[in-house]
């Protein structure tokens, strides 16, 4: 099943009219004269409203109401009311992708898809940094974005932790808590991985023509089913998830706050003011300053870890000499 922003427009009307009179009862023809549809249209809009997730009650000679709506993270629920000025105005919905990064770099060299978001109930090939397998089942948050932006090439290792930065400040607005943001593109709470970035690029003449977010949220996950799926992979650390915050909080709203959020980050990098977003991630760095050893292309190389530079590679120092690190596997150290 899928869907999009700009399309099912009949679905949309009527779910819309049921949502601006959800203390009423609505008969099928009301609708039908109000929406100038026919009322076996409204029946089948209807249908396809409750099995996308809506709790609509039907009464015999009194007709429809809306009761409650759907956690799916539906086209028309992210663009209603989403404050951006490009990112996240195009949503395509899938129930089940492989990878909505995959989905998302077959569309991303359109230039009409510029800010596009791609979502999926859940993946069956989701993947993470370095070809790693990213258990994505319902209940989470899994989606792209489309960015073809003006900056330099240079930004583009900077952008990752910029945008994990992006859904720390969007989680921190709408559930109320600061996670920790561990190097390069991960998210945690007491040290346990709630969310996680995954960037593809594609350059063209030392331009960039495109880049991909992937962005994957344990929003509301069987945490020890995934845990026992990923207990032997190299430096796992366990995850959390964000139900288990006991906050009243729509998976749309994080959404939403996020896209918000990611613009804000996404202008500044445009603008060349990496500076701020520096500052601002090494605040809720759980990695500055602690001893780590990473796993590079070069080998093993422990220290400790001292700032981000720049372009957002990992200074370590040990023993006063001091590694520039651009990517590789991290583990912070009790010593």
């Amino acid at each position: 099943m899928i869907y999009n922003s700009f399309e099912n427009p009949g679905l949309v009307k009527v779910l819309t009219f049921l949502k601006t009179h959800n203390t009423e009862y609505l008969s099928g023809q009301d609708l039908s004269d109000v929406l100038r549809i026919s009322r076996v249209a409204v029946w089948k809009h209807i249908k396809k409203i409750q099995e996308l997730g809506y709790i609509v009650e039907s009464k015999q000679k009194m007709g429809y109401k809306l009761t409650s709506n759907s956690d799916a993270l539906l086209p028309w629920e992210i663009t209603s009311g989403l404050k951006t000025k490009m990112i996240g105005h195009q949503v395509y919905y899938f129930d089940s992708l492989d990878s909505t990064q995959n989905q998302a770099l077959k569309m991303a060299d359109n230039p009409s898809n510029n800010g596009a978001v791609i979502v999926a109930a859940q993946q069956t090939g989701g993947r993470g940094r370095s070809g790693r397998k990213w258990i994505s089942p319902k209940g989470g948050i899994w989606f792209s974005v489309i960015l073809q932006p003006k900056f330099d090439i240079s930004i583009t290792t900077l952008f990752p932790i910029a945008s994990a930065l992006a859904l720390s400040n969007a989680i921190e607005k709408t559930f109320k808590i600061s996670p920790e943001l561990k190097w390069p593109n991960d998210l945690t709470i007491k040290g346990k991985k709630i969310a996680g970035m995954l960037v593809d690029v594609s350059l063209e003449s030392n331009r960039i023509e495109n880049m991909v977010l992937g962005v994957g949220i344990n929003f509301n996950v069987d945490v020890k089913q995934i845990e026992k799926t990923l207990k032997d992979t190299p430096n796992f650390y366990g995850i959390e998830s964000l139900n288990q915050q006991k906050k009243n909080v729509k998976p749309v709203q994080l959404v939403q706050t996020f896209l918000v959020e990611l613009e804000k980050i996404y202008e500044l990098l445009n603008a060349k003011h990496t500076k701020k977003i520096i500052l601002e991630w090494t605040k809720r760095s759980s990695t500055i300053g602690k001893n780590v050893e990473l796993e590079t292309i070069d080998g093993k190389i422990k220290g400790k870890a001292i700032k981000i530079d720049d372009d957002g590679a990992l200074i370590i120092s040990d023993n006063g000499k001091t590694n520039k690190i651009i990517s590789g596997d991290i583990i912070h150290l009790s010593k």
